[in-house]
């Protein structure tokens, strides 16, 4: 030591450490502990009861099973497996099917919370007048996710959207809600004020914002009306601005093919990510144009040639894997993270309580005002739409895939026995 060294007494301190072995695994674990970690520990070991818990230490239900979520996330405790789980026999394809496509941890509701917009947009795919949400009901149907999460052993996620999420009188309360029983929480809407974003921001960051854009600035103020671009622009630097992760969603056409990969130029820097999901024809969508399957096999090998290049283009159509599956690549989860994820891993709900199994086109699978989210899972039509089309079983990235049961629609084709019309797993010659 130098002689010019301050001298250093160490201190004594009492600290916790845990010490655990995950049954039949090695090695030993060990950790500093928190007072996270303790009572994450103590709660279980000692079977209190989550309301107890809320009650005497004050927090919010979320804030407990953020702790245990934590806890299992770590290894300090164990759960019981996901009871969210496809049925393997809807596979007949010989390519045995990865563990991380059969069992999904997290179950999401896309609630359109209202049917009001600010915006106009051509191509919009509801514009009934549906009943307003009653606050009360969106405080049952939250419950009611909750008890069902908790049941089938998994993360429950709220994916606010509409219309304009924020032209609903209570957004803000009934996001402090969904924050308070632990939801992730994500936004869909318009771009807002930036005091809007603040009231947000006060409860919980959302996991993202997404807003939309349908091509360069020309295009887009056509579909979505004059000024739009401009203000998305200023929308998402605001966003940054503020710390919140942003995403860009287009609805891909027949007219603004051409334009995707130069918009991604444009949104560098902007936005955290960027993608597409074509159009689904139904609503004011009836009246434009999907490309044809040989101009769209065209886009799909110039997007994932330009994806490498372009770090905010993002992978989610799922024909995109039939281009990684042919070039020997991993294949990516897919649009929802199974494939098609239509009541499987989510579930829509709109402003009047009925569920559908997509929100892109009329999949009606019940109402949550009427019936437990549990029974309308588990319901045959739910069933049904889960195990998809028929044709597609025995591909070999049927699990990854799935098509687009959408764009089946669109063309006016039986959604469970006719293919993605888009689909080219067949076509040979396909590389990037």
């Amino acid at each position: 030591m130098l002689s010019d060294s301050p001298t250093v007494e160490p201190a004594r301190e009492k600290q916790w450490v845990i010490i655990w072995r995950i049954p039949k695994q090695e090695p030993i674990r060990f950790i500093q502990a928190s007072k996270e970690d303790l009572f994450a520990l103590k709660l279980v070991a000692e079977d209190i009861d989550y309301n107890d818990a809320v009650r005497v230490n004050q927090v919010s239900i979320g804030d407990v099973d953020r702790i245990i979520y934590q806890a299992v996330k770590r290894g300090i405790l164990l759960s019981p497996p996901s009871k969210i789980r496809r049925n393997p026999a809807i596979f007949s394809s010989k390519t045995p099917v990865p563990e991380e496509f059969l069992s999904a941890g997290v179950f999401s509701i896309q609630w359109h919370i209202t049917n009001a917009c600010d915006l106009n947009c051509k191509h919009c795919y509801d514009r009934s007048r549906r009943s307003e949400l009653n606050f009360d009901d969106g405080l049952r149907i939250l419950d009611d996710l909750y008890v069902f999460c908790k049941e089938r052993f998994v993360r429950g996620n709220v994916c606010f959207t509409g219309g304009n999420p924020f032209l609903y009188p209570q957004f803000t309360r009934l996001y402090r809600e969904a924050h308070e029983r632990g939801f992730g929480l994500s936004i869909l809407a318009n771009p807002v004020l930036r005091e809007k974003i603040q009231e947000i921001l006060d409860i919980c960051p959302p996991h993202f914002f997404q807003i939309s854009l349908e091509g360069l600035r020309r295009h887009n103020d056509y579909i979505r009306g004059a000024g739009h671009y401009e203000r998305s622009l200023e929308f998402l630097r605001l966003l940054k601005q503020m710390g919140v992760c942003s995403s860009v969603m287009l609805t891909l056409t027949r007219d603004n093919l051409d334009q995707i990969i130069p918009l991604a130029g444009e949104l560098v820097g902007l936005t955290d990510s960027f993608t597409f999901n074509r159009l689904s024809q139904v609503g004011e969508g009836a009246k434009l144009e999907l490309p044809d399957k040989n101009a769209y096999t065209a886009f799909l090998i110039k997007y994932a040639q330009a994806a490498k290049q372009n770090e905010i283009l993002y992978y989610k159509d799922n024909l995109l894997n039939i281009l990684r599956y042919k070039n020997g690549e991993n294949l990516f989860d897919g649009c929802t993270g199974f494939g098609c994820g239509a009541a499987f891993n989510f579930i829509t709900v709109l402003p009047d309580g009925q569920a559908h199994a997509c929100r892109k086109f009329p999949s009606l699978i019940g109402n949550v005002f009427t019936q437990k989210i549990a029974d309308i899972y588990d319901s045959p039509i739910a069933q049904k739409y889960r195990n998809g089309c028929k044709a597609c079983n025995t591909c070999p990235i049927r699990h990854a895939c799935g098509g687009c049961m959408a764009i089946s629609n669109s063309f006016g084709l039986d959604i469970y026995s006719h293919k993605d019309p888009h689909c080219f797993m067949h076509s040979s010659k396909i590389s990037i």
